[in-house]
């Protein structure tokens, strides 16, 4: 088998990967391992072939993560964590029974447990009423990994 057979199915691999689980960036290496392999036809020797592939992927790598950073609104995902229109969680009603001495509590939303806090706001007036937030329904305005951030619900 020769050297360029083997970049081409690592390419594939590759691609097949991506495919998979939807990481662009295994598509920017897959680029990188296709310059190795076009390398290898054109009879370059096993160092440069690992350059080839070493500086195309790499670089497109680099090249997308820049540009992913400038686009407008392409902050991490602790940036829209109360977004309405990337979660459609936000705005929904949860019934909190009783909160924990730390300020949290568990809910159940959407047939499963997760763990409630308020948001800075509300959390900060009760800290300084030192005053236990009541059991009631509440709004959720943010979602944090697996934590729903509350805060109470006017009727």
């Amino acid at each position: 088998m020769s050297d360029s057979t083997v970049w081409w199915l690592l390419t594939a691999a590759a691609v097949a990967l991506e495919l998979l689980n939807g990481s662009f960036y295994l598509l920017m290496l897959g680029i990188g391992l296709a310059a190795a392999a076009l390398a290898a036809h054109l009879g370059a020797g096993m160092a440069l072939q690992l350059t080839a592939a070493a500086l195309v992927g790499g670089g497109a790598v680099l090249f997308w993560s820049q540009r992913m950073r400038q686009r407008p609104g392409a902050g991490d995902s602790a940036d829209n964590a109360g977004n309405a229109d990337l979660n459609l969680d936000i705005g929904q009603l949860v019934q909190v029974e009783h909160w924990n001495a730390d300020g949290s509590a568990s809910v159940r939303h959407r047939g499963a447990e997760w763990t409630a806090e308020l948001d800075d706001t509300a959390a900060a007036a009760n800290a300084i009423n030192a005053a236990q937030p009541a059991p009631g329904r509440y709004r959720i305005v943010a979602v944090r990994g697996s934590h729903l951030i509350l805060q109470a619900h006017s009727h």
